[in-house]
Order: structure tokens, then sequence, then C-alpha cells
């Protein structure tokens, strides 16, 4: 019988620069020329853009007044949205850092999504236990500098507007009970989901209503689409080259596909209390950050749910994990303010350059 392959170790690259608690991290889609970004939600206000392959900063989006417990990048990536204790959500140019637009609401905002294929639609939800929907080709900066013709400016200055709630759609008025702590576009833009306490609720767009509920094993960590570049999918990978929702909810993770996200795809007990979860279809492994007062994240082969390495980097909780869109790398968000980003291929890759087997960890500032 031969011997079980032994986990093969890369050093991660670690990314400072926050200085409180990491809650949320995500990657933008592959653009052009392979290249992705990756963007950091945090607990002191300031989330940041980072190149996706090295970790390196490229800017952070100042404005929010409290704690920012989510962040997207849009379809296109010329656009971030962030959810934030402050009462908004934000939405910002990648390219300059500018703020476009504030999405004032009554209480805190937890979640943020855009659909797959539309930068110009943005969700929200939070302790107002209510799912919005801005459409923000409705809403167009305002000249603030109308006079300036008269002054000579060339260029009129204008700010960005405060959109109130209250010109969002509202998808399933009344019907969550709790904070809405995750949203989900599914494949089908009609088809959303949200995570909130412990039950998943799939909502159809056009009668605003619930079409699926899971109640699921305590209350939901993480709720994310693991989802590969189209050019990197397959048939053979898990959800057969669809997004795979994953889920980590008490002491368990779940999974779902097809379409909509509504085929139980796999669900797994265990021994302990789970934060975050992320799959890697095309490798069929799967990621698994323990909660507190643990930090380890946890590596399982998807076909038999063999543990197949431990990630012991951190010094907090791993609140966050996330697949790049190429699949060759992944990284996670902690309690410790740091991410690290965790090498997901073989040969060199990123700022890895030592081959197989080898890795030279690299410290972004």
């Amino acid at each position: 019988m031969a011997a079980p392959e032994a986990p093969r170790q890369y050093v991660p690259l670690t990314c400072h620069g926050h200085s409180r608690p990491v809650p949320h991290i995500s990657f933008s889609p592959l653009e052009k020329d392979d290249a992705y970004y990756l963007i950091s939600a945090c607990k002191d206000g300031n989330p940041m853009l980072r190149d996706g392959q090295t970790g390196d900063w490229i800017g952070t989006f100042i404005g929010h007044k409290g704690a920012v417990w989510q962040a997207r990048l849009s379809p296109d990536a010329a656009t971030a949205a962030t959810a934030s204790a402050d009462f908004t959500a934000k939405i910002w140019d990648t390219h300059t850092g500018e703020l476009l637009f504030t999405l004032q609401h009554d209480h805190i905002v937890r979640a943020v999504a855009y659909p797959p294929d539309n930068s110009d639609l943005v969700a929200t939800g939070g302790m107002e236990k209510r799912l919005r929907i801005f459409d923000l080709t409705e809403m167009k900066p305002k000249s603030i500098a109308e006079s300036a013709a008269n002054g000579g400016t060339a260029e009129p200055a204008t700010v960005p507007p405060t959109i109130p709630a209250s010109s969002a759609f509202e998808i399933g008025a009344g019907i969550h009970t709790a904070s809405i702590k995750f949203i989900v576009w599914t494949r089908d833009p009609n088809t959303l989901i949200t995570a909130s306490d412990n039950t998943l609720r799939w909502f159809d767009l056009p009668t605003r209503s619930v079409i699926k509920q899971e109640v699921l094993d305590g209350e939901i960590g993480s709720c994310e689409f693991c989802a590969l570049a189209p050019d990197y999918t397959s048939p053979t990978d898990v959800g057969k080259g669809l997004p795979v929702l994953a889920v980590a909810a008490g002491k368990s993770i779940y999974f779902w596909g097809g379409p909509q996200a509504m085929e139980e795809l796999k669900r797994r007990k265990m021994d302990y209390k789970v934060a975050s979860v992320a799959l890697d279809p095309k490798g069929r492994k799967i990621i698994v950050g323990e909660d507190n007062p643990a930090t380890w994240a946890r590596v399982y082969r998807w076909d038999d749910d063999a543990e197949i390495d431990v990630h012991k980097g951190h010094h907090g909780p791993v609140w966050s994990v996330a697949f790049s869109p190429d699949g060759k790398l992944y990284a996670t968000g902690s309690e410790d303010g740091t991410i690290k980003m965790w090498k997901n291929c073989e040969g060199f890759y990123g700022l890895w350059r030592g081959g197989a087997g080898a890795g030279t960890e690299k410290n972004a500032e």
C-alpha cells in the first residue's frame, strides 16, 4: 500500500496594512492579461485594494466613519462596493479611489453584492433586516460649481451624491427576522440568496418572493460563491463548471450548485465550530477557517474528506477565505488584521519564485 502523499507546504505571502480585524476579502473577476485584484474589508474603516497575484497594496478607500464589514469588486472591476457600521454602503472608483455614491441606510450595513454581469446594480443588507437593490445608472453626481463658469474654472467640481435607501427596490419586505450578513447573486440574474442568522433564502427578483429556504446548523459565518474564470472551468470540476455556493454555519459546511445554486452537492459536519469555508472546484479542495478561539485554516479533499494540510500562520480566527479567479492561490483574512495568500499550484507563480515545494515570503506594505 502506497504511503499517503505528504502535503506540499508553501510559505504564504503576508499582507499587512490593516490595524484591526479583517472580516471579509474577495477577488475580482479575471481581467485582461490574466490580471485580477483583491479587496479587503476591515474594522479599521479603511478597505484596501491590492494586486491579486502579489498582494501588493494599490490603494485605500478613505471615507467611512465606522467598521467596514464587507467589500466587493464589480464584474468589470471598475468600481467597488463597501458595507459599513456607519449606516452606509459606498461605491468607489477603483482607478482613482474617488467616492462615487453613498447609499444611506438607517442602520449598520453588513452585506453588499453585484450581479455576475452587471456593474450598475448593487444589493445591500444589514441590521435593518431589509434586502435592497440600487440602480446606479439613475444616480449621477451633481455639480456643486455651476457658478464656476463665471469664475473661469475649467472643470466643475462634483459632490458624490448621497442616495437614500428609499430610492432602492426592496425585495421580500418583512421576511428577514435577523440581520442580513451575506448576499449572493447567482448565475441566474433573477435569483439572489441571503444569509441571515441560521437561514439561507433564495429570492426570485421579478416576484420579490422567497422560492427556497434552508435552515442550517447554527449562525452562518460565511456564504460565498466559489467560481473560476470561464477559461479555467471544465465539466469535470465540482459543480460542472458553474459557481458553487459554499456556506459555513455552526459546526457544518455546505455546498450548492446549478444555475441558481439550488442543488445540494455536499454537507459535512465538523468536530469544531467553523468561521469560513471556500472551495477549489478544479483542484477538488476545501479550505475551512476555524472559529474562536482557534486560529487555523484546515485543508480537505473534496472526494474523501481527508484532511491534507493545516495552515497555522494566523494569530486569530480566519473569518474569510477566497480563491483567485484562476484558482492558483487563495487568501485568508483574519481577526489578527492580516491577509495571507497561499499558493495553490505547482511551479512559479506571482511572488513564489522557488518552484515546486519551495516559497519565499514577502510582506506587502
